[in-house]
C-alpha cells in the first residue's frame, strides 16, 4: 500500500486539488496498464482512497478520466470495474498498429535519431535478475514504447504519433496480462536493430517492411500467450492474480 504522509495528503490536496487529482489519475492508470489492478476487477472509491492514500475528490477526478478513456466502467451499487480484456482487443490493437507503424517508419527515414534508438533498444534488453517478472515486463514495455514513439515522433505527423501512443498503452496492458500469466518476458529478437540499420541506410521501403514484420510477429506471440492463458485458467481471459506475478 502506498500512503503519503498526512502533511502531503492534506497540504497538497488542499492547495492544488486538480494537480493532486491528476497524480491520482496517473497512478491508477499506470496500475491498470501494468495489470496491478487486474482486468475485470471491481473497486470502490473507499478502497482506492485507502490504497493510494488520497481523498474522495481526487479519486473521482481520476475515475472520470479513466472511464472516459475506456479503462474503467461504472457499475451501479458495485462501484467501478476495470475494463476486461478480450481477444478482440488484441486483434483490433494490432490491426491498427500493423497499418500505422510501417507508415511511421517510412516517414521517419532521414529524420529519426538512430543513436537514441540504439540506447532504447539496449534498454529493451536490460535484465536485472533481482527484479520480479512483473517488473521486468513493465520495464520492457516502457522501453519498447519509447522506442516506437521515438520513430512516430520523427515522422512529423502529430496525429499519427498520438494515435500510436494510445495504442501502445493498450498493448502494454495486453502484454502485461498475457505474458505475466505465462510467466515469461516478451522477446523482440533482432527486428529493432534491423530497423535501425534501415534508418541509417535511409532505406524507406526496407524500414516499412521490417516494421510490418515486427508488428505481425509480436501479434502472433501475444495471441499465443493469451490463448495459453485461456487454456490454463478456463476463462475467456484471466481476470485475477495479475498483481502477484513473480
Amino acid at each position: 500500500m502506498i500512503i503519503p504522509t498526512a502533511l502531503s495528503a492534506s497540504a497538497i490536496e488542499g492547495n492544488a486539488p486538480i494537480s493532486f487529482g491528476d497524480d491520482a489519475y496517473s497512478r491508477l492508470r499506470s496500475d491498470i496498464i501494468s495489470c496491478r489492478l487486474p482486468p475485470g476487477a471491481f473497486v470502490t472509491e473507499p478502497e482506492l482512497m485507502q490504497r493510494y492514500g488520497i481523498r474522495k475528490a481526487s479519486v473521482r477526478v481520476a475515475l472520470v478520466r479513466l472511464a472516459h478513456e475506456g479503462y474503467m466502467q461504472s457499475r451501479p451499487r458495485k462501484g467501478y470495474q476495470i475494463t476486461p480484456i478480450t481477444l478482440r482487443d488484441v486483434e483490433e490493437v494490432f490491426t491498427l498498429r500493423v497499418q500505422l507503424e510501417p507508415l511511421a517508419a517510412r516517414l521517419a527515414v532521414g529524420r529519426v535519431d538512430t543513436a537514441h534508438l540504439r540506447e532504447l533498444e539496449a534498454a529493451c534488453r536490460h535484465h536485472d535478475p533481482a527484479l520480479p517478472l512483473s517488473e521486468h515486463i513493465q520495464s520492457f514495455m516502457h522501453a519498447n514504447k519509447a522506442f516506437h514513439l521515438a520513430i512516430s515522433a520523427a515522422s512529423g505527423n502529430e496525429r499519427l504519433h498520438r494515435t500510436l501512443e494510445s495504442l501502445l498503452d493498450e498493448m502494454s496492458r495486453l502484454v502485461a496480462l498475457g505474458f505475466g500469466v505465462q510467466k515469461t518476458k516478451p522477446e523482440i529478437k533482432h527486428d529493432h536493430n534491423a530497423l535501425i540499420d534501415a534508418f541509417e541506410e535511409q532505406d524507406a521501403k526496407r524500414a516499412e517492411t521490417i516494421a510490418r514484420r515486427h508488428i505481425e510477429t509480436f501479434q502472433s506471440m501475444t495471441m499465443e500467450k493469451l490463448y495459453a492463458s485461456l487454456a490454463q485458467t478456463g476463462a475467456a481471459i484471466p481476470f485475477t492474480g495479475a498483481g502477484n506475478w513473480r
